[in-house]
């Protein structure tokens, strides 16, 4: 199992919901903490808890809809030095749910996939490269369940499409210490899911970061949080290396 002292996490979307618990749980773990959100206001109450957990941290804002202000929070953590170990592209919007789905507007999916597919794809160009120069890294990026349900179009296509991203590049390292996985937190409880949905958020830890421990050279899995819960870390990671195995 990977020790996460000393090493550094970036989270996307950690100011709320599984990203606030994802971030306070990493920091617990000894890791130390990138955290983003939309305004850096946001992160201000879970960057002082993490912080009291003896782990160094900083926040970084960006619109994952604007392009131009991913790329600007990138060049910020370069400009920083910070070498990146774990991304967690946690991060998501659901845009709309269309009841009539023939009338679905294209800015369903525009706006879906800038946030859903493409900000995430940036993330990881960026500091893949780097992993595979080192030698280590761990890349998690949030998925959905969502299936057979047009009236969420565009929050599940590009979900999907974020999926053939990882699966494709998890290709490219497999076998190394460079692992890329999805992982799903289920339907919880969140701002996302909604008060109705049947899940506490906090049944998606550990197995919504159980991706950053494996230490199996595996990459491309589909490591679904509620496979994990009620579970300690050490129990979690055992499952994932022992039932969970690479589509290639």
């Amino acid at each position: 199992m990977v020790n996460m002292k000393g090493r550094w996490c970036l989270i996307t979307g950690a100011a709320r919901g599984i990203g606030y618990l994802t971030a306070k749980f990493m920091a617990e773990q000894g890791a130390n903490l990138i955290l983003h959100s939309r305004k850096l206001a946001h992160t201000e109450k879970v960057l002082e808890e993490v912080k009291a957990l003896g782990v160094e941290a900083y926040a970084l804002e960006a619109e994952l809809s604007d392009l131009d202000a991913v790329k600007e929070m990138l060049a910020e953590i370069d400009r920083r030095g910070t070498q990146v170990d774990i991304v967690l592209n946690n991060a998501g919007m659901q845009i709309a749910y269309r009841v009539d789905y023939c009338k679905t507007p294209v800015e369903d999916y525009m706006e879906s996939f800038k946030i859903n597919t493409v900000a995430p794809a940036m993330i990881c160009y960026h500091f893949l490269p780097k992993m595979m120069e080192r030698g280590f890294g761990r890349i998690l990026n949030t998925t959905s369940g969502i299936a057979l349900d047009p009236q969420q179009a565009g929050y599940s296509a590009s979900k999907a499409a974020l999926d053939k991203i990882t699966i494709d590049l998890g290709s490219k390292v497999q076998g190394t210490d460079v692992l890329i996985n999805l992982t799903d937190p289920g339907w919880c409880r969140t701002d996302l899911g909604g008060p109705h949905a049947p899940n506490d958020p906090k049944s998606a830890i550990p197995g919504i970061v159980v991706g950053a421990f494996v230490d199996d050279k595996k990459s491309g899995r589909f490591l679904n949080a509620p496979h994990f819960t009620g579970m300690t870390l050490e129990e979690a990671v055992a499952k994932a290396e022992r039932e969970f195995n690479s589509p290639y």
